[in-house]
């Protein structure tokens, strides 16, 4: 736990525990692998900007056993094509009913609560948190979605919180070596 104190500050020990067990982890999209802007084109075109911290973060910890979904309340080849490519298992788009998505899903998967974690940002977000034992929100969530969480992260969405959390999951599971990268 000495490597995630060094790099991001105090983390609670139900929590690092809790880490070691995780199964799946369930990401929103916007305002947490995104900063939360959308941008329009002049065409019409969305565009999206996710940082690469977090999605090596989510290949590593996919290659040491934790499945990664996104379940997500609008819909956009964006995400389609980088959650694909960065080998997410699951990937729920256009799904405002996050509690009922996250429910099939781990009914779908045999995954019990308490090997889920989500990450938040906004009340959209509360459904997840419901059927996840470890709930994240990132360090610019709405202050009432932070007050529902057990771990906040100490970056914002799309600036590298998903990255933190993984790093936290690594070391958990003893795959994290800050000096070479994930031993996976």
């Amino acid at each position: 736990m000495d490597a995630i104190h060094t790099l991001y500050g105090e983390v609670p020990k139900t929590i690092y525990d809790a880490c070691k067990h995780l199964k799946l982890l369930v990401l929103d999209v916007d305002g947490v692998l995104s900063d939360g802007f959308i941008y329009l084109g002049n065409a019409g075109e969305e565009l999206k900007a996710f940082n690469v911290k977090d999605g090596y973060g989510i290949k590593a910890i996919s290659q040491c056993g934790v499945d990664v979904a996104v379940i997500t309340g609008r819909s956009s080849k964006i995400v389609e094509s980088r959650m694909t490519a960065l080998n997410a298992k699951f990937i729920i788009q256009g799904e405002e009913d996050k509690y009922q998505a996250l429910r099939n899903l781990m009914a779908q998967a045999g995954i019990t609560q308490s090997q889920v974690a989500s990450i938040g940002d906004d009340m959209p977000d509360l459904g997840l948190f419901k059927l996840s034992h470890i709930k994240v929100a990132v360090k610019d969530a709405h202050p009432f979605v932070k007050q529902q969480a057990n771990f906040v992260t100490t970056l914002n969405g799309g600036r590298g919180a998903v990255r933190e959390f993984c790093d936290l999951v690594l070391q958990a599971k003893g795959v994290l070596n800050i000096s070479h990268g994930a031993s996976i």
